[in-house]
């Protein structure tokens, strides 16, 4: 099983311990920034979604012309544009990058959020919406002749794309939550199926719940499983976990003055299914399995992907190897000084697992190999 490692592709050098330098769309670190990924062997780079923030097509679309051989994963609200608009711009994308495009379709968290752009849905209407979004979506990046639709959310007639991707038949789409809801939509309707690190057990139990969502909705095949962190390394133990607790103490400094750029609004409970998890595990104590540290998740009430793995590389790598044992083919990683962070990360962690991975790779070809009867193995180099 292949593993692949995705970072930010931030627009800006700001984070949840530190206020940006300059614009929210500064071209030159956005660049620098994915050009550090791709030098330090990282396979992919998410342009994030958020009401106010630059458009992630468009700088996506930057980043693209001008770094080759990255992949790109683009999150999309599906309540800020209508599908057959959105196909078009995701379909352009993928001829602009040749074909290294993956979409992330975001339902929505949070209903002050979403009402930011007026978008008044409830969360189960969301996802209802997603859904019927994603089908269209794909129905218009494959179909060469005009097609009819009237759904629970959309009605058009006639439409056909005269713009198809590079990919073929399309390209992947990448779904995340962890409600009954998002397992439902996802597991139906996504090639990747996105998860916030939690510890192992509760991340066991969600494969497990995409697994039968998909097999409930007909599929064959299952989502593959991507899972994110925010780790924290150092050359030894000791000097990571003094990290830790700086990097914990300025995001409270920064939540406590009102700055923070990322998180929950204090004082007020998250709605979405995943921070109250995530919130529910800090409860339950700081550290689980081998490195993953809950502070930094319940200083921001439990904001998106905010649980770290702290440790030495090696420590770090090892637990990224469990998840990968676990099924987890896409490991997300973004730490809080997103530049100096994503090149540690690269230089010292990536190859660790890597090097871990095709060692697994080799021993289960070698299990395979050992089980097939000699003329089963004779048979098949005959026939090629």
């Amino acid at each position: 099983m292949p593993v692949e490692f995705l970072g930010i592709g931030g627009t800006h050098d700001g984070s949840e311990t530190t206020h940006r330098s300059g614009p929210s769309f500064d071209k030159q670190y956005t660049l620098r920034l994915a050009r550090a990924h791709q030098e330090y062997g990282w396979d992919r780079v998410l342009f994030a979604y958020g009401s106010g923030a630059p458009d992630p097509a468009q700088a996506a679309a930057y980043v693209a012309s001008r770094v080759e051989d990255l992949q790109i994963l683009l999150a999309h609200r599906p309540n800020v544009s209508y599908p057959t608009f959105a196909l078009k711009t995701f379909a352009t994308l993928d001829q602009i990058s040749d074909g290294r495009l993956t979409v992330h379709f975001i339902t929505g968290g949070t209903d002050h959020e979403q009402q930011r752009e007026g978008d008044f849905l409830t969360k189960d209407e969301r996802y209802s919406r997603t859904r019927e979004y994603i089908q269209i979506v794909k129905k218009g990046w494959t179909s060469h002749t005009p097609f009819d639709h009237e759904g629970e959310h959309y009605r058009f007639n006639d439409f056909v794309s005269d713009v198809f991707p590079a990919q073929r038949p399309r390209p992947r789409v990448s779904f995340g939550g962890s409600s009954p809801a998002a397992y439902r939509a996802g597991g139906a309707e996504a090639d990747i199926f996105c998860l916030w690190g939690e510890p192992l057990a509760q991340t066991a139990e969600q494969i497990e719940s995409v697994k039968r969502a998909a097999k409930d909705a007909g599929r064959e095949d299952v989502p593959r499983i991507q899972v994110a962190f925010r780790p924290i390394i150092a050359p030894t133990e000791e000097l990571a976990w003094e990290k830790a607790y700086r990097t914990l103490s300025l995001i409270k400094a920064r939540r406590q003055n009102g700055t923070i750029v990322r998180g929950n609004h204090p004082g007020h409970a998250p709605e979405n299914t995943g921070s109250q998890r995530l919130i529910a595990i800090a409860e339950q104590g700081e550290r689980f399995d081998r490195a993953l540290w809950t502070p930094t998740a319940a200083a921001t009430g439990g904001a998106g992907n905010s649980n770290a793995l702290v440790g030495t590389p090696e420590t770090v790598a090892q637990a990224l190897l469990d998840y990968y044992d676990l099924g987890v083919e896409i490991l997300s990683a973004r730490g809080y000084d997103l530049l100096d962070d994503a090149i540690d990360f690269g230089r010292h962690v990536i190859p660790l697992v890597r090097e871990e991975v095709a060692k697994r790779e080799a021993a289960e070809e070698e299990r395979r190999r050992a089980a097939t009867p000699p003329g089963a193995r004779s048979a098949g180099l005959s026939a090629v």
